[in-house]
């Protein structure tokens, strides 16, 4: 992202944005995010930064990395209890991806428990995401 990145603060320690690019890492660790989460599966449009080389930009910057591609299809994916240990983590601030940062959104509120999901879903709309992929 030539103009830097958007972050949409979803709690203290948990943001989305739209996509990113390898150069946009140091940024990243530069507003104290240590965990990168990619949500897009690689070849999603053409001309999209692959996992891969994300993950080598993110890891030169001191982040960790990583890939839990998600789409209509397969969402939340098998990876839901993973994400759900990161974004619950902290100590360690995650900065999720995606393409517009609605599906990284939409799978935090999923990884939330039953009692914290409205409010979860409530805070993601004043954001201004669509929340309708966590009711599935």
């Amino acid at each position: 992202m030539q103009e830097g990145v958007r972050f949409f603060r979803l709690t203290e320690t948990v943001a989305t944005s739209p996509q990113v690019s390898a150069a946009d890492m140091n940024e990243i660790a530069g507003q104290g995010y240590k965990v990168v989460i990619n949500n897009r599966p690689d070849n999603e449009v053409p001309g999209q930064p692959d996992a891969e080389s994300l993950r080598r930009a993110a890891e030169a910057a001191g982040l960790e990395y990583h890939h839990f591609p998600v789409n209509a299809f397969n969402y939340p994916g098998t990876e839901i209890e993973r994400m759900k240990a990161l974004f619950d983590d902290n100590t360690r601030p995650v900065l999720a991806f995606c393409r517009s940062g609605t599906r990284s959104a939409n799978l935090w509120i999923s990884s939330r428990g039953e009692e914290d999901k409205d409010l979860a879903r409530e805070r993601a709309q004043r954001l201004g995401f669509d929340t309708s992929m966590s009711l599935s």
